[in-house]
């Protein structure tokens, strides 16, 4: 009796699967990624891991160092600061891009992500109510019909996840503290205008928004915990 073999997972697979648990905070900022852990719980050879963690980190969400191998990279300040000054050029023009082509469905789309970032703010699903929050605007990046700048974006994103696991609150009880996401009340305005078609009113609540999002970011000491490889990526692959 023959059993059929086990799908081999494809660089790109396993590329967005550590990028998910980056922007689900399963991953923090300082946990080492040893390529042998990370091929077992994958099911491939190290080898396969190499050009993954490589990717990762020209997109600077990964830290290579020679002789030490790879790690979630922890943004300085001075990074951060930079992150959210290109968030503030790079996402109201594709929001503006958005509105011009945006269906009903697309708004729904929009509406349904702040929906659940509520619902996970008042269980105290702080990962949830994160993802939520990032796929509004990464939403927006995707349908705006602009691949070049939604690629930024999604690094963007990734690397603002880095950044305020490093260095955020972590309260969720302010209704606009990123700590459940980047604050639903800020979203419905946006949504609000995306709604009436107001570009000037709503790329200006974006980037109020961004700005909002990055004034709540403290620096300051690090701590980090380091989850077990196999057991986090074992399950899922």
């Amino acid at each position: 009796m023959s059993t059929a073999p086990v799908p081999t997972l494809s660089d790109s697979e396993i590329y967005e699967r550590i990028v998910s648990a980056i922007l689900d905070h399963r991953l923090q900022p300082g946990t080492k990624l040893v390529e042998d852990k990370l091929g077992t719980a994958f099911g491939v050879s190290r080898t396969r891991i190499r050009p993954v963690l490589v990717r990762l980190a020209n997109e600077q969400i990964v830290t290579l160092t020679p002789n030490r191998g790879a790690c979630v990279a922890q943004p300085t300040e001075q990074e951060a600061r930079e992150v959210f000054e290109a968030r503030r050029l790079v996402e109201p023009p594709l929001l503006e891009r958005f509105m011009a082509i945006a269906t009903p469905a697309d708004i729904a789309v929009l509406a349904h992500f702040i929906a659940e970032e509520e619902a996970a703010r008042a269980k105290g699903d702080m990962r949830h109510a994160i993802r939520m929050s990032g796929d509004f605007h990464l939403t927006i990046a995707e349908r705006a019909g602009q691949q070049t700048l939604g690629r930024i974006l999604r690094e963007l994103v990734s690397r603002t996840s880095l950044i305020l696991m490093t260095w955020g609150p972590v309260s969720v009880a302010d209704p606009n503290s990123w700590a459940g996401g980047c604050g639903c009340r800020e979203h419905r305005s946006v949504l609000d205008a995306i709604r009436l078609r107001d570009v000037e009113a709503a790329t200006r609540l974006m980037r109020e928004h961004l700005a909002h999002l990055e004034a709540q970011v403290h620096f300051g000491a690090v701590a980090t915990t380091s989850p077990d490889l196999i057991e986090l990526f074992g399950k899922a692959a």
